[in-house]
């Protein structure tokens, strides 16, 4: 079992940065693929940014490309740089491990999940 703390979410105007953080308790994450994901009211969650399990391989959504850095620890941690916020970038930010994954953007293949951070972008 592996258990995910988002933290680092808040209210940020648009142009501003924050830096997301995902913790791992459990077990390390050496052997995950990491992926974030983000759900606004009433939506779907959609994915944003994932690297694979040895951590060489990045994908991200065509809205954030250029904007938003993922980056693994290979140990406890995985960041999400958030860099240019625009107000479509509200939403509840989760992160999630996929055992030996590719980083795929497909949420189903994500077996454990965190309880999400709230990030919210002012205009």
């Amino acid at each position: 079992q592996v258990q995910l703390v988002e933290s680092g979410g808040g209210l940020v105007q648009a142009g501003g940065s924050l830096r997301l953080s995902c913790a791992a308790s459990g077990r390390t994450i050496s052997n995950y693929a990491m992926g974030w994901f983000r759900q606004a009211p009433g939506k779907e969650r959609e994915f944003v940014a994932a690297i694979n399990w040895r951590g060489d391989t990045t994908r991200y959504v065509d809205s954030v490309k250029g904007r938003f850095s993922i980056s693994k620890d290979n140990a406890k941690n995985v960041a999400l740089q958030m860099n240019s916020l625009k107000p479509e970038d509200t939403a509840v930010y989760y992160c999630a491990a996929d055992l030996y994954g590719t980083g795929s953007f497909d949420r189903s293949r994500y077996n454990f999940w965190g309880q999400g951070t709230q990030v919210t972008v002012s205009s």
